[in-house]
């Protein structure tokens, strides 16, 4: 499982993004859509359109990261806010870290794909 500080801005595209982008690709998805620099620190989440694959972009000071996880069943719950207008969503490490084991972050429950 991974682990965010709480410090580390996370911010969330609201709108589903084509997956076979990369770094170039997703550094500029954050900097045209979202409206971020992803150099000036920030973790940016992406996923498809069916939900079932993510990628994070992240710059660690020295580099970018791309982290990407597959479901093979199921889906992610992406959730919805009020401020979705401006394309992101800003989340807290704790709600990442629930998006991301399979927690329905608006019902607070595990979906039912990720029941063992």
């Amino acid at each position: 499982m991974l682990s965010f500080s709480s410090a580390v801005r996370i911010y969330l595209a609201v709108e589903p993004v084509d997956m076979r982008k990369s770094f170039d690709g997703l550094y500029a998805v954050a900097a045209e859509q979202l409206g971020e620099n992803p150099i000036h620190g920030g973790m940016f989440v992406f996923s498809n359109k069916r939900r079932n694959r993510l990628k994070i972009l992240f710059w660690d000071g020295t580099g970018l990261w791309v982290l990407a996880k597959r479901l093979e069943k199921g889906g992610f719950t992406w959730p919805r806010g009020v401020d979705a207008a401006s394309g992101k969503l800003r989340l807290k490490s704790e709600a990442l870290s629930l998006l991301l084991g399979g927690i329905d972050l608006k019902d607070g429950m595990a979906k039912a794909w990720y029941e063992r």
